[in-house]
């Protein structure tokens, strides 16, 4: 997996169905690998249900946190950082994966 950067843009992996139900975004790993049969489905918060919306490949991480962090009062480098962690995560389980910004 290559280092997450904000400067990419990322998109749900074709390994995932997500759906919304009664106001959770259920995710679903329909490939889990070796060891994550448990983690195959993930739920996501009213924060994280926000980011996934803007998940089209056409805007980078960058732009996300700085729109997400002026809606949730927070200072920029501290959403980016927090951000770039939690992406990392979603790579690494194959739910998001990197796309260059179109």
């Amino acid at each position: 997996m290559s280092d997450i950067r904000l400067d990419m843009a990322y998109v749900p992996s074709d390994d995932i169905m997500a759906r919304e139900i009664e106001g959770e975004l259920i995710i679903v790993l329909l490939t889990p690998g070796e060891g994550d049969q448990e983690d195959a489905l993930y739920t996501l918060n009213e924060t994280g249900k926000e980011f996934w919306q803007r998940l089209d490949g056409a805007v980078t991480l960058k732009m996300v946190a700085k729109s997400l962090a002026s809606e949730y009062d927070i200072a920029p480098e501290e959403f980016e950082r927090d951000l770039l962690s939690w992406v990392g995560e979603l790579c690494k389980r194959r739910i998001l994966v990197a796309v260059p910004a179109q």
